[in-house]
């Protein structure tokens, strides 16, 4: 039990697996406006070499795994290491983040190879904050790529829209979204990973959101769609989907986090905010090695950032998210 909230801590069994650091939008959240030193291919963990890691930590008790990047799509063959995930015995469940803008090519490809599920991030539905928010994104592209992910059959198909400045004049865009289409809008408070990207002040409470949606529709708290994790969804009456809040930094989760996340280069986290990292590209091939490494990490794992003393070094798309 956690010793400060006393709250059941979940079972570790989730996998946030970036791919890439390599993105094809620069977004203000994600990376400094300088960007970030690319790693190299030699640097890049393999397909076989993530798939042998998933594998390992499917033995220790992991069943599902998010395919992130950067942007997952831009590396090449990222259908095909869904595959090799989809034959891993003990990963029940395989889902992708996404910004959307390469869905239309891929989309069908993907969920043929055994993708269950997507998330697509759109912070903005207005064109000119789209593009400034991803410094210089198409916000059509985006939309076509979340039509492709519905087209494709996953389900459910959620969207992530950062809680930033700017964003309370935009939410009844969304939740008309959220009526009209099976889509499961989700605001997620900006969480400062790496503090280069001076977006400080544009931080806005999940809970001002909240409040603005309540004064003008009727909303009913409902149980999330499948994968929910730390998320508390709503619904208008007649929706198709619903609207959830993450509220990662003012009403923070951690005693519940059942994730661990693995960098491109192969290093393991235990922590989104901590710079805490296992290097254990050394250790596959070695499955006995690479299991104890995992396990080791799992119960070591602190459950409130705020003890975390080493700074994170990594810009958000370095990590996954």
């Amino acid at each position: 039990m956690d010793s400060q909230s006393g709250r059941q801590r979940r079972r570790v069994d989730y996998l946030r697996l970036s791919i890439t650091d390599r993105c094809n939008l620069r977004c203000a959240y994600c990376m400094p406006p300088e960007g970030i030193p690319l790693r190299t291919h030699d640097e890049t963990l393999s397909y076989e070499e993530m798939a042998e890691f998933a594998r390992v930590a499917a033995q220790t008790g992991i069943s599902k795994v998010r395919i992130t990047g950067g942007e997952p799509l831009v590396r090449k063959g990222c259908a095909g290491f869904v595959a090799m995930l989809a034959h891993t015995a003990g990963v029940a469940d395989i889902s992708l983040t996404t910004n959307g803008l390469l869905l239309p090519r891929f989309a069908a490809e993907l969920r043929e190879a055994g993708l269950k599920r997507v998330n697509v991030s759109i912070d903005s539905l207005e064109c000119e904050r789209y593009a400034r928010v991803t410094r210089g994104g198409d916000l059509d592209e985006a939309l076509a790529g979340l039509e492709a992910a519905l087209a494709a059959g996953f389900e459910p198909v959620k969207v992530n829209a950062l809680l930033l400045r700017g964003i309370e004049e935009e939410v009844d865009a969304f939740v008309a979204l959220a009526q009209e289409r099976p889509i499961h809008v989700r605001f997620i408070e900006y969480m400062p990973v790496d503090r280069r990207h001076g977006l400080e002040g544009e931080f806005v409470p999940a809970a001002i959101i909240l409040e603005r949606l309540r004064a003008h529709h009727d909303l009913q708290l409902v149980d999330g769609p499948y994968g929910h994790g730390p998320a508390r969804y709503w619904q208008v009456p007649g929706s198709q989907g619903t609207i959830g809040f993450i509220a990662g930094v003012s009403g923070h989760f951690c005693e519940s986090c059942n994730r661990l996340r693995l960098t491109a280069d192969g290093r393991l986290k235990t922590c989104l905010f901590s710079g805490e990292e296992i290097d254990v590209r050394p250790l596959i091939g070695r499955p006995a090695e690479l299991a104890a490494a995992i396990a080791a990490a799992v119960s070591g794992k602190r459950y409130d950032r705020c003890i975390e003393r080493r700074a994170n070094e990594r810009a958000m798309s370095q990590i996954g998210g």
